[in-house]
């Protein structure tokens, strides 16, 4: 039987990869960062502790034939930019070649990298995102997960092992946090939401296809040495969203049409500028190469996703 080592595998999109990779007959061997961590049911954890470029792989890689590398440093609260940006670098581009090295030095045959749609930039504006796209990261996140992306692939091409490069847009499904949270409990208090003249569309992925890529990516002999985009398949601008929203909640939903210079005016004054940006601009991805070479494509709807990511949301609210 064949042993994939995660790492993440306690965060967001870990737990219901674990599941994924159980449910297709893989070993699972999970890398956590302390005794503290809980590694999804059915899985194997090893303590690894912090992903930086002095961290030791060597009892987590034994056996392992493939690695998906989901742990990464998102956000840091109470440190200054500086700070920030060295954690990211330590942990997303650091941290992953070290594991890169590590992996090929053990023989591992397939190295997947999840990264970020970041690293192409933050809005899109006429023209979807590609894999080919010249990489504009924004922020020092987008710019830690590119150097990360040339670290798996560098050593990939003096070794062994494939490697693999998945830039996903926002994330979706039970236990999401961040703007989509904040627009579910929005949604679910009835409140009058000032979005009903904002016109964008953003790509969106839910846990269950992005996993399900994931998994894909593991076997499929076009997969390596690629980086590849996913998606749900079908864009949304905010107000669509919020509507989806509603019907999966049977709520009843009102939006005011604020122009989005207004609401952007609001967002400088509080101090909201980052997420006033992500729910009026645009962001669209190109998954035509993913669908096409990996013959794969989303195995839920945009509308299934969200009425189980709302049942989620409920269920953890006793509603």
């Amino acid at each position: 039987m064949q042993r994939v080592l995660v790492t993440g595998a306690s965060g967001f999109v870990g737990r219901s990869l674990c599941a994924a990779l159980l449910e297709s007959g893989y070993l699972v061997r999970t890398a956590l960062r302390d005794a503290t961590s809980m590694s999804p049911p059915g899985t194997h954890p090893v303590i690894v502790g912090n992903v930086a470029g002095d961290t030791n792989w060597q009892i987590a890689l034994e056996g392992a034939d493939y690695i998906i590398h989901l742990a990464a440093r998102v956000h840091v609260l109470g440190s200054n930019a500086g700070d920030d940006n060295n954690l990211y670098l330590e942990t997303n581009s650091r941290g992953t070649d070290a594991l890169a090295r590590a992996a090929a030095r053990a023989g591992v045959r397939r190295f997947i990298f999840l990264s970020s749609v970041k690293v192409n930039g933050e809005q899109t504006q006429g023209r979807r995102f590609t894999a080919i796209d010249e990489p504009a990261p924004q922020d020092a996140y987008g710019r830690s997960k590119w150097l990360g992306e040339q670290a798996v692939l560098a050593v990939a091409r003096s070794s062994q092992m494939g490697a693999v490069v998945v830039r996903p847009p926002l994330v979706y499904g039970p236990g999401v946090r961040a703007n989509f949270l904040t627009l579910l409990r929005w949604v679910d208090r009835g409140w009058p939401l000032p979005f009903g003249a904002i016109e964008n569309a953003r790509s969106l992925v839910s846990i269950w296809n992005l996993t399900d890529l994931l998994v894909r990516a593991l076997q499929h002999p076009e997969a390596v040495g690629r980086t590849w985009m996913v998606s749900d398949d079908l864009d949304l601008s905010t107000p669509d969203l919020i509507r989806m929203i509603g019907r999966a909640m049977e709520r009843r939903v009102a939006l005011i049409p604020v122009p989005a210079a207004v609401l952007r005016a609001a967002g400088m004054l509080t101090g909201r500028m980052t997420a006033v940006e992500k729910l009026t601009s645009s962001l669209v991805v190109d998954i035509t190469q993913t669908r096409g070479l990996l013959d794969w494509n989303p195995p839920f709807s945009v509308e299934e996703s969200i009425a189980r990511t709302v049942r989620s949301y409920r269920e953890s609210r006793g509603t």
